[in-house]
């Protein structure tokens, strides 16, 4: 059995998909996750599994269409990638509250960082299949503009990121 983490998109942000972490702890036992914990209410799960990423993405996309009627990206991470997230942060300077972290399914391409914009401080890095972005004056005051792929990813910043590692290796 390996540890993974399942990271939802858009799960409790501006109330268009409300899932109680309960709820999605039951789904998760529901198609055979082990140890199965949340943390905060965006949409974080840690578990162990056997199956592969692949397979635990599209098992639990599955079971969250059939619970919710909508469906609801879900990407999957090892503890050893969520490390060398953290130990991949190009902004090492900056507060880890104001660094967001966007995971995707698939790797970036590349030649897509010319379609990112901003009028702001904002700057991104596009690393394999994450896109660290830093926010100098907040998320909520950001001016970046990001190209329609984005739309596949889902954002943490690196506090919680370094927190759900915390968990892991505090079980």
């Amino acid at each position: 059995m390996s540890k993974y983490f399942a990271l939802l998109r858009g799960i409790n942000v501006g109330g268009s998909t409300i899932i109680p972490m309960p709820e999605l702890k039951f789904i998760c036992t529901d198609i055979g996750l082990k140890d199965v914990c949340t943390y905060i209410q965006s949409g974080n799960v840690i578990f162990e599994s056997e199956l592969t990423e692949v397979k635990l993405k599209k098992k639990l996309e599955e079971a969250l269409l059939v619970k919710r009627q909508k469906h609801i990206t879900v990407i999957i991470r090892t503890v050893h990638e969520m490390e060398t997230v953290i130990a991949g942060n190009p902004f090492p300077d900056a507060e880890p509250s104001r660094i967001g972290v966007m995971f995707f399914a698939e790797p970036v391409p590349t030649d897509i960082s010319s379609l990112i914009t901003t009028t702001g401080r904002e700057k991104a890095k596009i690393s394999g299949r994450e896109v660290y972005i830093h926010y100098p004056d907040g998320m909520g005051r950001s001016k970046l503009k990001l190209p329609k792929i984005f739309q596949e990813g889902t954002v943490r910043n690196m506090n919680t990121i370094s927190k759900l590692i915390s968990l892991v290796k505090n079980q």
